[in-house]
């Protein structure tokens, strides 16, 4: 007998999240520096300053428990979303709270409906609790609603979409996204996964739907355009039905002191998100015109990345962008074999991959 033996066979069937190849490992494997990491549509301005002055502070409460229950934090997203703080939970990153949901409310004998090239985290999460995955099929790479609404049966009990849509970018209008979720019945939860929503000047305002669709939750997060992957911090907007369930089976403690302060902070700090996104398009450009200069077919996004057929093996470009000191994300796993997903850096980093990708092809 091994331990397999004695674990779910859900668990022993799971091929565990990727994460993008960190910068100190690449580091260890080849001995180089000056390393260029755009896998994990990370932020590439960093926190901004008076979030690291608020981390500074705060440091020196380390010997104390964080508020497990995050008011600080909770009163200034409600107060900024204006809502109730019981329509919020907090999550060690949004991640967290994808799980909590389906925890939650999702049984081994319910379906989970998502899209074909969604977040790999949904068919992972789907998978972890035992649950039937439903994949619809992609249109133009992002969401077909209409696709999606077929395939909903008296079994479907969640739904993810991400809005913008990772790893391809892809947005649905407001009207589209209101029309469908108007369609789902009431008891199928409709889990809109808004986590790169700053960097989209087109967004419609989602919150305002939650006064009008029970089973609707918002998650977002403060990891990509807020510069605080590191610290993991995201959360969710929901009924307040909803929310109490979710903190029932949340963990105790699950975002840290630094966290809450640094991500309260953030929250207030509205001209580094105006700076952020200025990079943020300036650097999409960069990136298309060299694409378009390259001769290569990429998905037009609305997040901090974008996702470029590379025409050939997308594993093998991957490793030898590895060997120049590059690290992308190669889309293999989501069933895009010449496709590569590139996060946006700074300028000098997206150069330094246009000049590594014109050499790999």
């Amino acid at each position: 007998m091994t331990f397999c033996d004695l674990a779910l066979k859900c668990v022993t069937q799971l091929q565990p999240y990727a994460p993008g190849k960190p910068i100190a490992e690449l580091e260890r494997e080849l001995g180089i520096s000056n390393i260029v990491k755009l896998a994990s549509n990370e932020n590439p301005l960093g926190p901004s300053d008076k979030v690291l002055a608020t981390i500074a502070e705060s440091v020196k409460d380390l010997t104390r428990y964080p508020d497990g229950n995050g008011f600080v934090l909770k009163s200034a997203l409600a107060d900024k979303y204006q809502l109730d703080t019981k329509q919020i939970t907090l999550g060690n990153g949004s991640n967290d709270v994808l799980e909590l949901i389906a925890r939650a409310f999702v049984s081994p004998t319910e379906e989970v409906l998502f899209s074909h090239y969604a977040f790999a985290v949904y068919p992972l999460v789907t998978q972890a609790i035992g649950a039937k995955p439903v994949i619809a099929p992609a249109r133009d790479y992002g969401h077909d609603l209409q696709a999606m609404s077929t395939l909903i049966t008296d079994k479907t009990k969640l739904i993810f979409i991400a809005n913008p849509n990772n790893p391809t970018g892809t947005y649905i209008e407001a009207a589209e996204l209101e029309i469908f979720i108007e369609q789902v019945p009431d008891t199928t939860l409709v889990v809109l996964d808004e986590a790169y929503i700053e960097y989209n000047e087109q967004q419609a305002n989602s919150i305002d739907w939650l006064k009008k669709y029970t089973n609707l939750i918002i998650t977002r997060t403060f990891s990509k355009a807020y510069g605080l992957a590191g610290l993991r911090v995201g959360y969710a907007l929901s009924h307040p039905d909803i929310a109490d369930l979710l903190n029932r089976i949340r963990q105790p403690f699950n975002v840290n002191s630094i966290a809450l302060v640094a991500a309260t902070e953030a929250l207030h700090d509205d001209d580094y998100i105006a700076i952020a996104k200025q990079n943020n398009d300036l650097g999409m450009q960069q990136l298309i015109a060299g694409f378009n200069e390259l001769g290569l077919n990429y998905i037009p996004s609305k997040g901090n990345f974008i996702t470029v057929d590379v025409q050939k093996n997308a594993d093998e470009v991957f490793a030898a962008l590895l060997q120049l000191g590059i690290i992308i994300r190669p889309l293999t796993n989501y069933g895009l074999p010449k496709h590569i997903r590139v996060s946006i850096g700074l300028d000098v980093e997206n150069q330094r991959f246009l000049e590594a990708l014109r050499v790999t092809l």
